[in-house]
């Protein structure tokens, strides 16, 4: 009986494409080319997912991932290059020199403060999908740091309940020795398991669809690859069972997971688990995703949109094989924004909450800058207007620069606090500062808020 209405059920829902529709082919292609195009520029760091993106591809260009390639390797050996045990050890060696060991062990210290646990898991996944295989031995010490890391990342933040640095990075770090075929400690799997069963994914700025969908993916994979007992496993499957189905009932009528962002990271999971050909709210998901794609115009998001667009998710990296791939794709060059006539009046306001500051509200004014500018020229025009004391301080990064400092108050990772991009009354801008354009009239306010 069961049979025939599972048969019957795969009648009346048509199988559909986990990957885009050929009719979009051209345009996930160009995606894929302009990514391309982004990551040949010797200026901009190095980022993981980018690689991770590229790898994941129908379509190379093997040379040009050859080159980023070792561009990654340069930036992780220069930090990873020791042993975890060499790193933190905290005596000079016999015959070392003293100055040397003085500006090392500063060195050292400010790296075992604070964990890189999600940066350090999206390389060794990058590494793990690359062909030909590499050798292993480089990446074993690396497996230990990020095992390092999420000890850290936990250990230090028993006074918050949650990592240090975020569930987001650490289930990365859970996946990425996942996808190693790297054995795991119930105990570190359990703590996610917790977070999940116990709402705590969320954040002071909302909900948090994208850690959720990292989460469900490192546990797929831990029950995939049979590292855990038949107790533990059937605990994940019904935790990646919950989080998909919240997904779905979250979807937005456009079509949604979230917002254009978190989409792509929660249709992995409907990839991963063999769900996407089946479940109608990916392929609404799939469709809005088609209809945005030019949300998607930095290499950072770019790299969240294009595994999916090929039907693939970080799962199928334990499974690659190095066979002939094709090698046909060509940079394109990235668009420069036109040029528009006339200027825009933009309202800039900077919001400081209790028991930070005293006074809630620290700027309100009108500042001009020219049509087509995006939020960081705002933001340089304001200081550059006159005597009302505006300041700021970016933050380079992969994913473009980060607002770090404004009027003198700082976001620090230490104190869980951000500054909040927002447009009023209260919608939090889905883009950094380097890519928002705001229009004539708008309200812009930076926020200094909690994660």
């Amino acid at each position: 009986m069961w049979l025939l209405l599972i048969l019957l059920q795969d009648a009346v829902l048509p199988a559909q494409l986990c990957e885009a529709p050929g009719e979009a082919a051209a345009a996930v292609r160009a995606l894929s080319a302009r990514l391309l195009g982004l990551v040949a520029d010797p200026a901009r760091d190095p980022d993981p997912s980018v690689y991770l993106a590229l790898r994941l591809a129908g379509d190379h260009d093997l040379r040009g991932e050859k080159r980023y390639l070792a561009r990654l390797q340069d930036a992780f050996q220069h930090r990873y290059g020791r042993s975890v045990q060499a790193a933190l050890r905290p005596h000079a060696a016999p015959h070392s020199h003293p100055q040397q060991d003085a500006v090392a062990t500063e060195h050292t210290t400010a790296e075992a403060e604070w964990p890189e646990t999600g940066r350090l898991a999206l390389y060794l996944l990058g590494l793990r999908a690359t062909c030909p295989p590499l050798e292993p031995g480089p990446q074993r010490s690396l497996v230990t740091w990020l095992k390092y890391y999420l000890e850290e990342d936990w250990a230090g933040s028993r006074q918050h309940g949650q990592p240090l640095t975020s569930y987001y990075q650490y289930s990365l770090g859970v996946l990425a020795l996942c996808v190693h075929r790297k054995r795991v400690r119930e105990e570190v799997i359990r703590r996610l398991l917790a977070a999940e069963h116990h709402g705590r994914f969320g954040h002071a700025g909302g909900s948090a669809m994208d850690t959720e969908a990292v989460a469900a993916l490192a546990f797929a994979c831990l029950e995939r690859e049979r590292t855990v007992g038949a107790r533990l496993a059937a605990e994940l499957r019904a935790a990646v069972r919950r989080v998909r189905r919240r997904m779905v009932e979250a979807q937005g009528r456009d079509g949604f997971f979230g917002n254009v962002y978190s989409t792509p990271w929660a249709m992995q999971v409907f990839i991963a688990t063999d769900a996407c050909r089946m479940q109608p709210a990916y392929g609404r998901a799939m469709a809005a995703l088609l209809e945005n794609l030019d949300a998607f115009t930095t290499a950072a998001t770019a790299a969240q949109a294009l595994p999916v667009l090929h039907g693939r998710s970080y799962l199928d990296i334990a499974s690659m094989r190095c066979r002939e791939e094709l090698d046909t794709l060509t940079p394109l060059s990235p668009e420069l924004p036109p040029e528009l006539p006339g200027n825009v009046t933009v309202r800039l306001v900077v919001e400081c909450p209790e028991p930070w500051c005293p006074q809630h509200q620290l700027y309100d004014r009108p500042v001009p800058a020219p049509a087509g500018a995006s939020l960081l020229d705002v933001l340089r025009a304001a200081a550059a207007q006159g005597p009302h004391n505006f300041m700021f301080d970016t933050q380079d990064t992969p994913q473009g620069p980060f607002l770090s400092r404004v009027l003198g108050l700082e976001a620090r990772q230490q104190k869980r606090s951000y500054w909040q991009l927002l447009t009023a009354p209260s919608t939090s801008l889905q883009m950094g500062v380097a890519d928002y354009r705001p229009h004539d009239g708008e309200t812009l306010i930076l926020r200094l808020s909690e994660w």
